[in-house]
């Protein structure tokens, strides 16, 4: 059995999916973490300057996907045939595409909008009617979301349209 050590920060993000394929299949593994205080100094020794790293028996891998692939390769996770392992890579990679575009950070918004915004406006409003609270952490969102609805077209289409749950 190889040694493992993983490395990133002391948080969930990226590394968790790692942790979870370690903790099913039972696999022992170091779970280094760092401080966001300390990532300027490391950042420059890791390939591409980027984290979650695996060090594999000192090889480092990166790319916390394509970890996940390696470590499940061999197993029933990564799906029984090669089309099963498609459409599980296929499933992971539109996940992957939906986090990677998702206002996570709350960067600080364009004055310009788009119809991506209205986009969000419309599964955000649909979303709120599962969960109330979902935006409760999130102000930048929530004021782009106002921001789409007085526009006085959009407001006056909100006014207008059929009165519906969803």
């Amino acid at each position: 059995m190889p040694n493992y050590k993983l490395i990133y920060f002391n948080m969930r993000g990226r590394a968790e999916i790692i942790r979870y394929i370690f903790a099913y299949l039972d696999i022992k593994y170091e779970d280094h973490r760092i401080e966001q205080s300390d990532w300027p100094e490391i950042k420059p020794m890791l390939p591409f300057g980027k984290i979650p790293i695996l060090e594999v028996d000192g090889l480092n891998l990166h790319q916390s996907l394509a970890i996940a692939r390696y470590l499940t390769k061999s197993t029933d996770l990564a799906g029984k045939t090669e089309l099963e392992q498609c459409q599980v890579d296929a499933i992971v990679d539109t996940l992957d595409d939906f986090m990677s575009r998702f206002p996570w950070a709350e960067k600080k918004q364009d004055t310009k909008v788009t119809w991506a915004d209205f986009y969000w406006e419309i599964c955000s409003t649909t979303l709120l009617v599962f969960k109330p609270d979902l935006l409760d952490i999130h102000p930048r969102l929530v004021t782009l979301r106002k921001k789409v609805q007085a526009i006085p077209a959009i407001a006056d289409w909100i006014q207008r349209r059929p009165q519906t749950k969803l």
